[in-house]
């Protein structure tokens, strides 16, 4: 391999001032995330640290190995939304490590209304399950939660992908041989009994610990019985005379030395073995992003210069440099991790996209994961490029991405608009993570795309009728459609609906992408078959 020869002038005017900007934009985010780790409100956090309870991220903390990181997953979740009451969407999720075993974690936070379920929060839970089953992590559900919010009742109870998506996940994970661990730590009620109940191992926490279908209440009012939590649903008579849980602890700490217990008598079922290379820095540091990334999506960026802040030595065996060159192909390492890697120089042109098609089959004979980096703004448009067959040639793209059964990672560094999103591992096309920079936009298209588009058909309706816009109603109209697409399009809006699984520090990428790799080498990958490809 060759290392990447960076033409970016580290000490330039633009490029320093590039950097103070970036800056003040992830600063920006850290202040808020800092902000949504605090949980719930001071009174909540107060009233839960006199019950003699951890918090949520401390529990974390314990559960791990020590000196090993936690990568969480969409902690700005339901940010912006509820006025933000719901911080983190009142559930945090993420993988860490337990005596050497990557493990899904699921905890809630009941300084968040109880820890209860909002629609968000919802879909974090099962978006961890479905991480859980794609990479065969053992799950530990830290159970500390007063189920649905009630008022959101109808948002969270009824769909396929709702509440009761818990226990058909676990019954899934359990039946595959994945561990289920629910340790019970504050109230389990009503559906959310079942998340011990569908459990391998519970493990119940004496006199803080819960679990019914029913609470006192509902029993007062369907039966007329009067009967206390403790005599109900509490350790005691759940660990000796019902034996829904297994294990009784005192406290939290005993609870979490039990869970860790536990885990040492699980082994790993599967074990995808990869080709490793010594682990090296990159050559030119990863904090350089910060003056490289843009802010500015009109300004063009090489893509290279990102790769060669990520990727071990800055080292990169670039595949078919010379054609096609809005998009860069090549193979690489991360930590020791072969990958190869797909990012965005410029529009998708048919011979792009056909580029592409041949490089993810390259990987996916070989069972290298892939690397999508995002920074498109779609498909070429018009009559030339419909004429050469644009639609038929995406779709070569979009084909073999979407029938890749190799671990497929998305990055999204700048925009991500249009089909452009789909044939570089969107959402829809099941990467095992996704995630976005804080300066990072994703929509349909563009602002000013859409603006245009929009005025244009508006203008249309109108001269058909005899009328036209006037400046100041066409101005109007512009400034209300960038408004709207500059909110919709931000990488706050996405993590907060969960479009992605989280905003992440550039200078992080390297590692997190490290990470995610390890965690999928815990399934062996799947051959690889492709259907018809239109010729």
């Amino acid at each position: 391999m060759f290392r990447i020869e960076s033409k970016a002038d580290t000490s330039s005017p633009e490029f320093l001032r590039n950097k103070e900007e970036y800056l003040k934009v992830l600063n920006a985010y850290r202040q808020t995330l800092e902000k949504i780790k605090q949980g719930g409100p001071e009174q909540a956090v107060k009233r839960h640290k006199e019950r003699g309870k951890l918090l949520a991220r401390e529990r974390i903390d314990l559960l791990v190995d020590r000196n090993t990181p936690f990568l969480e997953l969409s902690a700005l979740a339901a940010y912006d939304l509820y006025n933000n009451e719901f911080p983190s969407a009142g559930i945090i999720t993420g993988i860490g490590v337990i005596h050497g075993k990557e493990t899904m974690i699921v905890a809630n936070d009941a300084t968040v209304k109880g820890g209860t379920y909002v629609k968000e929060s919802i879909k974090k839970h099962v978006r961890a399950q479905e991480i859980a089953m794609e990479n065969r992590l053992p799950c530990v559900y830290l159970v500390d939660s007063g189920g649905v919010f009630l008022p959101e009742q109808a948002q969270v109870f009824p769909d396929k992908y709702d509440f009761g998506r818990f226990f058909f996940n676990q019954a899934r994970l359990s039946a595959k041989g994945i561990p289920q661990i629910a340790v019970v730590m504050g109230l389990c009620t009503a559906g959310g009994a079942y998340v011990p109940a569908m459990s391998d191992e519970t493990i119940i926490v004496r006199k803080q610990g819960t679990i019914f279908i029913g609470g006192p209440p509902l029993v007062k009012a369907a039966t007329g019985e009067e009967v206390s939590a403790e005599d109900l649903g509490g350790a005691e008579m759940h660990t000796s005379i019902s034996g829904v849980a297994d294990h009784l602890a005192v406290n939290d700490v005993h609870a979490i030395q039990i869970c860790r217990n536990i885990f040492e008598s699980i082994g790993r079922q599967e074990f995808q073995e990869l080709q490793m290379q010594e682990v090296k820095e990159p050559f030119y540091p990863p904090d350089e992003l910060y003056g490289i990334l843009p802010l500015d999506l009109k300004k063009p960026v090489d893509s290279r210069e990102i790769i060669a802040r990520i990727v071990d030595g800055s080292l990169f065996h670039e595949f078919k440099e010379r054609y096609a060159p809005t998009i860069v192909t090549g193979f690489a390492h991360i930590m020791g991790f072969p990958v190869g890697i797909l990012a965005n120089n410029g529009v998708l042109f048919g011979e792009t996209a056909l580029k592409g098609a041949h490089f993810v089959e390259l990987c996916t004979s070989r069972n290298i994961p892939l690397l999508f980096m995002q920074n498109i703004t779609g498909f070429i448009v018009g009559r030339q490029y419909e004429r050469a067959g644009i639609a038929r040639d995406g779709a070569k793209f979009v084909h073999a991405v979407a029938n890749a059964n190799v671990p497929k990672f998305t990055v999204i560094f700048g925009g991500s608009f249009g089909a452009g999103n789909y044939a570089m591992a969107g959402r829809a096309y099941e990467p095992r993570f996704l995630w976005m920079y804080p300066s990072s936009k994703i929509s349909v298209m563009g602002g000013e795309q859409a603006a245009n588009v929009l005025i244009t058909v508006k203008e249309d309706q109108l001269r058909a009728q005899g009328k036209m816009l006037s400046a100041d109603e066409r101005q109007k109209m512009l400034d209300t459609i960038l408004q709207k697409y500059e909110h919709e399009g931000s990488a706050y809006y996405s993590t907060s609906r969960l479009w992605d699984d989280g905003i992440i520090d550039p200078a992080d990428t390297r590692k997190v992408l490290a990470m995610a790799i390890a965690i999928s080498q815990n399934k062996k990958y799947n051959k690889t078959e492709y259907g018809v490809f239109r010729m």
